[in-house]
């Protein structure tokens, strides 16, 4: 057993090249190998957004605090709240963030394979962030 003490993984500002806005990420787990599950706690400010991007594994978010918007490609933007369980497929590309009115925070729960967990891509544009 190992117990990680509140504090001994420090907050960290989300890399401006995956996200649109003020978003915070705070690693809870990386299991050690042979597991390559990764755990986060990711907070997105209102208007805040991720990339396009898909998971060679899958990605299950847990929303824990907050409003948000979630959409698979080709598909309608969805709302998430606080309490709801998000599953995207393996290689699903989709994208995730906050309301323009509303921040979210979510557990996201992903599988590395190859010691790669995401494939980022484009920046998701403002009318597409619109159409929720």
């Amino acid at each position: 057993m190992e117990i990680k003490p509140c504090g001994s993984r420090p907050s960290m500002k989300a890399p401006a090249e995956y996200f649109t806005g003020a978003v915070r990420q705070d690693p809870l787990m990386q299991a050690p190998a042979p597991a390559s599950v990764q755990v986060v706690s990711v907070t997105f400010e209102p208007g805040a957004r991720t990339a396009w991007h898909t998971h060679p594994l899958g990605q299950t978010l847990v929303v824990t605090f907050g409003k948000g918007l979630a959409q698979a490609w080709g598909s309608e933007v969805q709302e998430i709240k606080a309490g709801d369980v998000v599953w995207f497929a393996p290689g699903e590309k989709h994208w995730h963030g906050a309301t323009p009115q509303t921040a979210v925070t979510h557990i996201a729960i992903q599988e590395t394979q190859d010691g790669k967990a995401a494939e980022w891509m484009e920046y998701v544009t403002d009318d597409q962030y619109g159409a929720g």
